[in-house]
């Protein structure tokens, strides 16, 4: 039986926040649009084509033709929950890669975002880390609580990744899951709701334009920016 005092932080004035409905977010180099097998698998997978090592850690893929590709986003874009998107460079007007949301629970206040699958082209771009800074934003201005993000804990550039955008270490689950016959400790992250104005403050500096030189190589770096919002940092990194 709980005694005063330790039955938690009484939340007043929160009302659980909508589903995600939007089909389009634009940024200044970014645009996400639910994921469209017919207007996207087609140059996702020219995209992804060759470079099979970047579904080492996805529970999907690799894909062995354009139809198999297909055939899995259509199911992808008839999911309400992973919610999936399509990563647009807005300078090239390329689609080079696909996130989602998920485990989306509105009545807890909780969202994470994965299924993360970027090409190439897209890898450590302004481009594709805008991308997660408007989810991310979408999230916390709709009234969520807390936005995670999940990796495989072996997987040391998505852990890097959630550092470097202000979500603070969480822990490892050990053997969480079993993915492709082997074996997935995961190593959580997330952001809550009270960081949420500092970390937009550390968006929004590093999204200035002049921010970026002529070849779009950032100036200040953004985990320079997000490092005193972090409540703990990744002991492996």
């Amino acid at each position: 039986m709980g005694r005063p005092g330790q039955l938690g932080e009484e939340v007043k004035g929160w009302a659980p926040p909508p589903r995600p409905a939007f089909d389009v977010l634009e940024g200044q180099w970014t645009r996400l649009e639910r994921l469209s097998a017919d207007a996207h698998a087609a140059s996702l997978f020219r995209a992804y084509s060759g470079h099979d090592a970047l579904w080492d850690y996805m529970p999907n893929g690799p894909f062995s033709s354009a139809a198999q590709y297909h055939r899995w986003a259509r199911e992808a874009e008839a999911s309400a929950d992973p919610l999936h998107f399509a990563i647009r460079n807005r300078e090239t007007d390329r689609v080079g890669g696909t996130c989602a949301l998920l485990r989306i629970a509105p009545e807890a206040g909780s969202i994470e975002l994965g299924y993360i699958a970027l090409s190439p082209e897209l890898q450590r771009t302004r481009t594709a880390t805008e991308a997660f800074l408007l989810l991310i934003g979408w999230a916390f201005e709709a009234g969520y609580r807390r936005f995670e993000w999940k990796c495989n804990a072996l997987n040391m550039p998505s852990r890097r990744a959630a550092q470097r955008l202000g979500l603070s270490y969480e822990g490892v689950f050990r053997q969480a899951q079993v993915v492709k016959g082997r074996n997935r400790d995961t190593a959580w992250f997330a952001a809550i709701d009270s960081e949420w104005p500092a970390l937009r403050e550390a968006y929004r500096a590093w999204l200035r334009p002049e921010n970026f030189d002529a070849e779009g190589r950032q100036r200040e770096r953004l985990g320079d920016l997000t490092t005193l919002v972090r409540a703990a940092s990744d002991p492996a990194l």
